[in-house]
């Protein structure tokens, strides 16, 4: 949803946390043109804030000297905590908007002693993440509303768009929301199927929540249960191998996201869904556990052909 109120406070927050910024460089930022920022700068000086505006090339915009509004305190500590967590944030894509994490880090520069604030922005500049963006973020209101519903224990009205494009009208008992390896996930009872579920949240098209009321069962772990979901999802291969090791080990070695693991007499019984055997050939391969292929037999076809190409590699001089 959008709020220019929120952009133009933004614009603010960034003017009093720096001596001077030029349109583009707001215009970044913000993720929008300069012809915005332009009209940004206009809605506050028509607030009465004195925003001076340098023309020419290398014009710029900067608040009249010893304008301030009244300012928080944090610590060294804090305000460190607070950088980091919104650097990590807008690297994830866990915030739909730029200017969310511009306005809250310029709010927390602004209040900031100047060799404290020197110190913060030092971080700022220099820290690099080693994180994947989410693609598929979803909007702040879907996010907000199953937030407050699994607080409240209100159920929700949604519209879902599933994997093959369905869309449906679901009402859901939402126990919790997970963000795993770059997606969004709410975990809750549907009672159009009668039975828990797992939805992406980048595929809700539309949510509301009811006056009716639930009780989350005691002790639900919703991460647990989106792990376990994930490697149940149907694939194009059901796999159904044996391993000859631990219950310990199986579980150091396998992602949980990958496979269920189940003890066994004789091993520990690993199952899966995939949409190609030449993958989890190579998976299997390089467990370095002794097993036995239950099902489909295709895999043992395909554990035959990279044996092959791994002996041809080994005879390469």
């Amino acid at each position: 949803m959008y709020f220019p109120t929120t952009r133009v406070l933004t614009v603010l927050e960034l003017l009093q946390s720096h001596q001077q910024l030029s349109g583009p460089e707001l215009a970044e930022r913000l993720e929008v043109d300069t012809r915005t920022v332009r009209r940004y700068i206009t809605m506050l000086q028509d607030l009465g804030i004195p925003v001076k505006a340098e023309r020419g090339r290398y014009g710029a915009y900067r608040l009249r000297p010893g304008f301030r509004l009244p300012p928080l305190m944090f610590t060294e500590d804090e305000a460190l905590a607070l950088t980091l967590g919104l650097l990590a944030a807008r690297r994830l894509g866990l915030t739909v908007a730029a200017p969310a994490v511009e306005g809250a880090l310029a709010k927390v520069e602004r209040v900031l002693p100047v060799a404290l604030r020197e110190r913060v922005q030092a971080v700022q500049e220099t820290l690099v993440f080693d994180f994947n963006p989410s693609d598929t973020t979803p909007t702040s209101e879907v996010v907000v509303t199953l937030c407050a519903a699994a607080q409240q224990g209100r159920r929700v009205q949604m519209r879902y768009r599933s994997w093959g494009s369905e869309e449906t009208e679901r009402a859901v008992d939402v126990y919790g929301l997970v963000y795993r390896a770059g997606f969004w996930y709410a975990v809750g009872y549907c009672h159009l199927r009668t039975d828990l579920r797992v939805f992406r949240l980048d595929r809700v098209l539309h949510v509301e929540m009811l006056d009716e009321t639930f009780t989350r069962p005691s002790g639900f772990d919703c991460l647990e249960h989106v792990v376990r979901s994930i490697a149940n999802t149907p694939g194009t291969w059901l796999v159904d191998v044996l391993l000859e090791t631990t219950l310990e080990e199986a579980l150091r070695r396998v992602p949980p996201a990958l496979a269920t693991l189940e003890q066994a007499p004789d091993g520990v019984v690993l199952r899966c869904y995939v949409g190609n055997l030449d993958w989890i050939a190579h998976f299997l391969a390089g467990l370095g556990f002794p097993l036995v292929v239950r099902q489909p037999s295709e895999l043992r076809e395909a554990l035959q052909r990279l044996a092959e190409e791994i002996a041809k590699m080994a005879a390469r001089t």
